[in-house]
């Protein structure tokens, strides 16, 4: 079934999506630890190498301004009803991970490592780390929600990248803001106010958040898996990186997203910085993380 559902795809170009997705990805055993405990993995990473977006390519920042002009609260209502309404594919989380690796390009020149190897080495890194089952699968999965490439997606500026708040004022914690010129909503009265269509403290579960791979796999699996909260809001947010990283946002949070950004914090650094381990070798680790999938997912998931 994955095969068919990606031959019946409009073509597209597989090698330019791993480069954006892997060039923003790149500018971006103890026992009984708990999911909050302090990571070592974080701790002996030399970060400085790591989300330099003012030096980074022009791949990247064309790519940015292209996302930064399009996710507009008219293409975000649109993308949610356009979720509700279509059926997509229904496969295993293992045969998803499969399908998402046919995106790789070999040949591509800035990585060596394919999709499935930076889930497998994201969840390694926490299950190095001692972390909860949980968390272990979280990490394996998080990135799923890319196979909204090869569903109808209008290119990579509404699969990949950074997330951020529409229907109110852009913060100028996102990343290369000034490329939010060419948004039709910077330029609206209501849109561009410090809380647009939101109130003070709405929390984000009333926010709506540029739609990408994050946004879309929370919707997959919040009533499709076992995961924790915790684990939802890692998927979530784990590219919403103006907020958990630079702080933006107060002003529409509350106390269940303070909750959820102590999750995303803790998930972020295995995500970020585990793309310079070691590869890893999907065939060994498959039974093991099988065996997690069958802990938390049904045998088949609808996509």
């Amino acid at each position: 079934m994955p095969a068919l559902v990606f031959q019946e795809q409009e073509q597209r170009d597989g090698r330019a999506f791993d480069e954006i997705s892997d060039a923003v990805d790149q500018v971006n055993v103890q026992k009984g630890k708990l999911w909050d405990d302090s990571s070592d993995f974080d701790n002996a990473k030399d970060k400085a190498a790591f989300r330099q977006y003012e030096s980074a390519c022009d791949r990247v920042k064309n790519f940015y301004r292209e996302q930064h002009e399009k996710q507009t609260v008219e293409f975000n209502i649109a993308a949610r009803v356009a979720f509700k309404n279509r059926k997509r594919v229904r496969m295993s989380v293992w045969a998803a991970m499969e399908m998402l690796n046919t995106l790789v390009d070999e040949s591509d020149p800035d990585t060596e490592l394919s999709q499935i190897e930076h889930l497998l080495q994201t969840a390694e890194a926490i299950r190095r780390d001692g972390k909860p089952e949980w968390m272990q699968v979280t990490g394996l999965v998080h990135d799923l929600g890319k196979l909204l490439f090869l569903f109808g997606s209008e290119g990579q500026w509404d699969v990949v990248g950074d997330t951020f708040v529409v229907g109110c004022k852009f913060s100028d914690k996102i990343v290369l803001p000034h490329t939010f010129a060419g948004n039709p909503d910077a330029q609206d009265p209501v849109y561009s106010s410090e809380y647009g269509i939101y109130s003070p403290h709405c929390g984000l579960d009333d926010v709506m958040l540029s739609w990408g791979h994050d946004e879309y796999l929370y919707h997959v699996l919040k009533d499709q898996s076992s995961l924790p909260e915790e684990g939802l809001a890692m998927i979530r947010y784990h590219s919403f990186y103006p907020w958990h990283r630079e702080g933006a946002y107060a002003h529409l949070t509350n106390d269940k997203d303070r909750a959820a950004l102590a999750a995303v914090r803790a998930f972020n650094p295995y995500d970020l910085y585990s793309k310079s381990d070691a590869p890893v070798i999907a065939e060994e680790l498959r039974p093991y993380y099988e065996g997690l999938i069958a802990k938390f997912f049904p045998p088949e998931i609808d996509f």
